[in-house]
């Protein structure tokens, strides 16, 4: 397959109903945020792991589009797996603890197999040399955090189990209720919700380092079909409703690209949508009830005067 031959950058907006959209286990599972502005923020580690389930499900078993990085993974034995295929008569292969190439020109080798089967190597790139010793991939897409465009208010929600998990916890009656004879079963938990965000986050795709790994253009029509849907196969009462709102293509005319990426991003507003008029978010706005649905906002996409090779193309 060819390998895409133009840069590409990409905007990606998209918002969280009455969910955790990344949850930072070391605080409580509270959502993730910058304690300065308190505007949310999503690891692009998260975003990846939505575009590795949605590429699962769509391409599940087909060559080449293997997944690398998985839930229960044994990465080594997915590094040996190029040594099998490289070193085919090698009974060491199966049983040796630490691998290493013997030379660059197998170092290759065992590289160019990992990314020609694994689409996560290919397109983010990956390292590999834990033991079983595959390399390093320094992968084409790359991604930012997402941010939200305004602040959020995570909320903590008190939930209950009426269920027992044993017949001596049946048994047990409710705290401090004397009233009657009733058994009770609770136990009580906590949930984190961000009632409504509206999040952004920056891709950057070398044309240059897809030379290396082999990313191409099926792999791109790919990636932008995952950025697009990820959210509809990740429902969870945890996650609430997310869903992608926009997604802004910027097209270079080749490879090295014709514009910085932060030029490009900035042509890229978004607003409060106030009676219909755009307005910029700041303080003025305090005065307004919190936005709770896209609507509440406006995307706008400067078009004018635009850098000579850049093609703007807004897949959402």
């Amino acid at each position: 397959m060819t390998t895409i031959t133009n840069r590409y950058d990409f905007v990606l907006v998209f918002e969280v109903i009455n969910g955790n959209p990344n949850g930072d286990p070391d605080a409580g599972n509270l959502p993730r945020l910058d304690p300065e502005t308190n505007r949310g923020l999503v690891t692009d580690v998260s975003l990846k792991r939505k575009i590795r389930n949605y590429v699962d499900l769509a391409r599940h078993g087909q060559d080449g589009f293997h997944i690398y990085v998985e839930e229960g993974a044994i990465l080594n034995e997915k590094h040996r797996q190029a040594y099998r295929a490289v070193r085919k008569d090698d009974p060491k292969v199966d049983k040796t603890p630490k691998l290493n190439p013997n030379d660059d020109a197998e170092a290759k080798k065992l590289n160019a197999f990992m990314c020609d089967n694994f689409f996560d190597v290919r397109t983010f790139g990956a390292v590999m040399s834990t033991g079983v010793n595959c390399g390093q991939v320094k992968g084409p897409v790359q991604m930012s955090f997402a941010r939200s465009v305004e602040p959020i208010l995570p909320l903590e929600i008190s939930i209950t189990r009426m269920a027992a998990t044993n017949e001596a916890e049946k048994k047990q009656k409710a705290e401090g209720d004397d009233s009657s004879d009733r058994t009770d079963n609770r136990t009580m938990g906590r949930k984190h919700i961000v009632p409504y965000g509206l999040y952004v986050a920056h891709g950057f795709i070398s044309a240059k380092f897809a030379e290396r790994t082999g990313f191409s253009e099926a792999d791109f029509e790919l990636l932008l079909e995952a950025l697009g849907s990820m959210f509809e196969h990740d429902r969870s009462a945890a996650r609430g409703e997310m869903a992608t709102r926009k997604l802004i293509v910027f097209k270079h005319g080749n490879a090295l690209g014709n514009a910085p990426a932060h030029s490009l991003f900035e042509r890229i507003r978004i607003g409060r949508n106030v009676d219909g008029e755009f307005r910029t978010i700041d303080s003025r706005l305090d005065n307004l009830p919190p936005a709770r649905a896209f609507s509440d906002y406006l995307v706008t996409i400067d078009r004018d005067n635009l850098p000579d090779g850049v093609e703007i193309i807004e897949k959402l």
